[in-house]
């Protein structure tokens, strides 16, 4: 029953995105807005007994494989050498340097109003993270190609890298500095990048001479679908039993299982294996992205104050214009100076994952600054998204990679 009831709220997503198309707009905010529809907060046909259980959450997590695969098969080393040191450089100043911003603005503004300074850590530390699903769902709609869109993928990836290494360092702190207890940070990188690159780059390797012998489009299709499922089972079962909550971070384990791949075959065959898994990508982008908006509460827009608004100005202008001097001192093209900060706003699913992580850790000492931090990047989820989806597609555009008509 419960599948079909997902089912059921994935065709509705679908049409709703088919609209937006006609309308002249991604068709993920389609996906996000039917996502918060069918979600617990409004009609429940997805509800939060179902998201919450086991079944939907490795459903889910094999879908967040599907765009890790997205990710690595950009990740082409021959390519990456040519640019590598530029797109570090512009990720960590991008990242880095939205942390800082954010930081300090809400520093000053705490500082003001009796809040303590790790709350403006904490909110800096969540505001650096770029979710990569939406960027890559409008990527693949309008089939953007360019010096920004070929940029835009590797930062994404190593954006999430950052991300963790940053909130899961503050988160560190704030817990040792306030209750005088430590967590393992080693532990936590280990945990959450290291050991799902591990998996991820077994299984590529070990499926990598079945892409190789076997070659038609259906042999292909089911390799890596095999190889996905493999790589989730493997996964679910290391949070269950070594971790015993959800830890393993499904997109790395999907990026690092395609990326052995795609540099371990031609490039030939590389196009073969991207037209092979096309659907499954999709369907991967469409399940996330409409979860993410189910998770969504709606209601938290009207409730929302100073501080979601302030929260997503700052991050906007931390972003565009760090992305920006990145791109400058880096010597890249113009065009990705001007419009690559457009297209890193999106953010929600890594920013509730942060925000959840960071109210239970101040509940234990802090309840007030929880709550806080709980409404202002909750509500400031569905805001920004909504922006930041538009402006994605605007940035293609005008950096002339995309074609609309």
């Amino acid at each position: 029953m419960g599948l079909l009831r997902l089912l059921f709220g994935l065709g509705l997503a679908f049409m709703m995105g088919e609209l937006m198309r006609k309308l002249r707009m991604p068709a993920i905010l389609g996906w996000l807005i039917a996502g918060m529809t069918i979600g617990p907060y409004a009609l429940s046909i997805i509800s939060q007994p179902m998201m919450d259980s086991s079944w939907y959450q490795l459903l889910k997590n094999f879908f967040e494989i599907g765009i890790g695969c997205l990710l690595g098969t950009e990740l082409r080393f021959d390519d990456l050498k040519k640019s590598g040191k530029q797109i570090l450089a512009i990720t960590l100043i991008q990242s880095l340097g939205t942390f800082i911003f954010v930081t300090l603005v809400f520093g000053v503004i705490f500082y003001f109003i009796n809040v303590p300074f790790y709350v403006a850590l904490l909110i800096g530390s969540i505001a650096l993270a770029t979710a990569p699903a939406p960027a890559l769902s409008v990527v693949q709609e309008y089939d953007a190609k360019g010096p920004v869109t070929s940029t835009l993928i590797p930062i994404t990836v190593l954006d999430d890298v950052v991300a963790i290494i940053v909130f899961f360092g503050v988160i560190s702190f704030v817990t040792a500095t306030n209750t005088g207890q430590s967590t393992s940070f080693l532990l936590t990188l280990v945990s959450m990048i290291g050991l799902p690159l591990v998996i991820g780059s077994i299984v590529g390797y070990l499926v990598t001479p079945l892409l190789k012998k076997y070659k038609s489009l259906n042999q292909t299709r089911l390799i890596v679908i095999v190889g996905a499922i493999i790589n989730v089972t493997i996964g679910a079962l290391i949070n269950r039993f070594v971790f015993g909550f959800p830890m393993v971070n499904f997109t790395l384990i999907g990026l690092a299982f395609s990326a052995v791949f795609t540099n371990l075959v031609s490039q030939e065959q590389l196009v073969q294996i991207m037209e092979a898994t096309g659907l499954f990508v999709r369907i991967s982008l469409l399940n996330v992205i409409t979860s993410l908006g189910a998770a969504l509460d709606y209601h938290l827009i009207v409730g929302s104050g100073f501080f979601t608004f302030l929260y997503i100005a700052a991050r906007t202008v931390g972003k565009y214009f760090n992305t920006r001097i990145g791109a400058y001192l880096t010597g890249m093209p113009k065009t990705v100076q001007k419009y690559l900060g457009l297209t890193l706003l999106t953010h929600s699913g890594v920013s509730l994952v942060f925000t959840d992580a960071a109210s239970s850790t101040l509940s234990m000492f802090d309840p007030k600054s929880a709550l806080l931090i709980q409404g202002t990047i909750a509500a400031a989820a569905i805001i920004n998204e909504i922006i930041a989806v538009l402006l994605s597609k605007k940035a293609f555009e005008w950096a002339g990679e995309i074609q609309t008509d």
